[in-house]
């Protein structure tokens, strides 16, 4: 992600992110649908809906169903999306039109939990935004640290995130029971068909880039509204003034302290991603991005 770009481009799901989104539908329990009701997907119900979801099989030795694959369906709706599943001229169709045939799948479900646009553009931005940081610079005159922030952070609303390094054996917020644990390593088992009990794509180990960004922790999440994604962030990396909310102030107070001369500083970290206005304000942001971390927002109340 190239973030002069503002826009999230073509996304690949790393293996990590497919077993994070599998964890995160088991976590709200959407039921598996037969997948083999086609009319339903191009009904009214599906025609402008966002989701997470999953496609899932079963054989004849092993009723239970196991996931093959699962994805954000946040720039399309989802039952196009669906749908490519079940046509075998489409890439994603052919692949279980050859598993139906030479591995005897006795059907295929997909399970779906809706999302608004705000919550799949905060999704978008948890998995598939690389973290930015931000450098420190020390007067030579003095002994004054400041925070350098990048170019190119987008005058348009939308989300932000900032995030910091995590000190060994530190716990910087209390866990809610959110009944998920996002893992940084994968580590798949294979049933005695060869294939993983995981989606079919997750062949690769996650790189050693990727145990580096698990153990930046989220502190804030922002929702630009009324002010732009750069103005907002630029007031983060100021000194705390009063007339400030109480949550921007204890942001800005852990953001001063960690600038301050001479203290121990940690890496501090931003992503962000554009949103428009008339869909901030829907969906349930902040939970949806605790749903997916398993951990609550430090400063975010």
């Amino acid at each position: 992600m190239d973030y002069n770009m503002g826009k999230c481009k073509i996304i690949q799901w790393k293996p990590e992110i497919l077993q994070a989104l599998m964890a995160l539908l088991d976590s709200v329990h959407p039921r598996w649908q037969d997948f083999q009701s086609y009319d339903d997907l191009g009904s009214t119900y599906f025609a402008n809906k966002l989701g997470i979801f999953a496609i899932g099989y079963n054989t004849r030795w092993v009723e239970d169903i196991r996931y093959h694959y699962a994805e954000i369906s946040s720039q399309v709706p989802v039952g196009k999306r669906l749908k490519e599943y079940l046509n075998p001229d489409k890439p994603e169709g052919k692949v279980i039109a050859v598993k139906r045939q030479k591995m005897n799948w006795k059907k295929v479900y997909y399970k779906l939990f809706e999302i608004t646009k705000s919550e799949a553009r905060c999704l978008e931005l948890h998995f598939a935004f690389e973290w930015i940081p931000i450098a420190l610079s020390r007067a030579a005159s003095d002994n004054t640290v400041q925070y350098l922030l990048p170019g190119g952070i987008p005058d348009t609303n939308g989300l932000y995130v900032i995030g910091c390094e995590e000190a060994e054996d530190e716990n910087l917020s209390p866990r809610r029971d959110y009944g998920i644990r996002v893992l940084p390593r994968v580590s798949l088992q294979r049933d005695s068909s060869g294939s993983t009990a995981g989606p079919s794509l997750l062949e690769n180990e996650v790189s050693d880039a990727s145990e580096m960004k698990s153990k930046i922790h989220y502190c804030y999440l922002g929702v630009a509204e009324e002010q732009t994604i750069r103005q907002c962030i630029l007031q983060h990396f100021q000194p705390p003034v009063k007339m400030l909310g109480m949550e921007t102030c204890s942001i800005n107070s852990f953001l001063s302290e960690n600038c301050r001369a001479g203290a121990i500083s940690r890496s501090i970290y931003i992503k962000f991603i554009e949103v428009e206005k008339e869909y901030l304000s829907s969906g349930c942001v902040q939970e949806c991005l605790e749903k997916a971390m398993g951990y609550s927002l430090r400063f975010t109340k």
